[in-house]
């Protein structure tokens, strides 16, 4: 199996998805990619006050969304395959920014925090998992994506903001090195691309951006499943099983992230779904991804050996 890099290049770069974008790279199932990537604003160098830092040059309107890297094509994919994702290493860049305010969003003028932005400049350090703020404030780092994913198999450009049943921006801080992100395939060769690097995030990204950053590295490789057919990703990591649900109406979500959860648990253990019910109201877990997309996310959690037989 191969290796490929990706560096952020103009070639490389791109602010939608598309099923009509022109592949970066072709890849077999199997083949790994190393990409390195820029923060979701497309700056060349650290965000400080004031001003805006250089950044890459944007082509519009395609460029009009996160920085992403890719696509990615890999042969034999097909629509209604699955596309498994192993995220196998994440490294922060040496740098960070994360702010309040100055967004539009209902919840700015809810909370009381419309107006001008308050802004975060932080000094990330990869090797001990720990960010420092201009301010003095210092975290734990939990780096992850906020963007993996495909084009949906419709016309045109798509923003990068919202998630889909094919991925996007999931925004979810469970999707950390070691774990398994699957994703129904739409397109023809699957065209996947990544970005919006997260230093660390609470579930629910609640001011708009989480500790937004470049990548050094993230390593990915990619398995198809012919076979496997799902309607909305899913994941497995260290802890669990989680399954995905996106929607405006973020009940609507958790019923989709539920619905996912009871389909995973009948391939898993054989139940019938009242049976898988009565069992997720006592061992899953609903969370909130993130509210701040559009189209808000749930994910329901299952934790691993939640459930055994005497």
């Amino acid at each position: 199996m191969a290796t490929h890099y990706i560096k952020p290049e103009r070639k490389s770069l791109h602010g939608s998805f598309s099923k009509d974008l022109l592949p970066l790279l072709t890849i077999d199932s199997g083949d790994t990619v190393q990409f390195e990537t820029l923060d979701m604003g497309w700056a060349l160098e650290p965000w400080k006050k004031p001003g805006i830092p250089k950044r890459f040059e944007r082509k519009q309107p395609e460029d009009q969304g996160h920085a992403i890297c890719g696509p990615v094509y890999i042969r034999d994919a097909e629509s209604g395959m699955t596309l498994e994702i192993k995220i196998n290493h994440i490294r922060t860049g040496t740098w960070g920014w994360a702010s309040a305010g100055g967004f539009p969003p209902e919840l700015n003028d809810r909370l009381g925090t419309a107006g001008d932005e308050y802004f975060m400049h932080w000094k990330l350090n990869a090797d001990k998992l720990e960010g420092i703020s201009e301010y003095g404030h210092k975290i734990k780092l939990k780096p992850f994506m906020g963007i993996m994913g495909m084009p949906p198999n419709e016309a045109g450009l798509h923003a990068t903001l919202p998630p889909r049943y094919c991925g996007g921006n999931i925004d979810c801080k469970e999707l950390t090195a070691g774990s398994v992100l699957y994703l129904p395939i739409a397109v023809s060769g699957a065209l996947f691309s990544v970005g919006d690097g997260h230093a660390a995030q609470g579930d629910g990204e609640v001011a708009m951006p989480a500790l937004e950053c470049p990548m050094e590295i993230v390593d990915l490789t990619f398995i198809l499943h012919a076979d496997m057919k799902i309607k909305m990703p899913r994941a497995h990591t260290a802890d669990g099983w989680i399954t995905f649900g996106f929607h405006e109406d973020i009940n609507e979500a958790t019923m989709i992230a539920l619905d996912g959860m009871l389909d995973l648990m009948e391939e898993l253990y054989k139940f019938e779904r009242k049976e898988a019910l009565a069992l997720a109201s006592l061992v899953v877990d609903l969370r909130i991804t993130q509210i701040v997309n559009g189209v808000k996310g749930v994910h329901a959690v299952l934790p691993h050996h939640s459930i055994g037989k005497v």
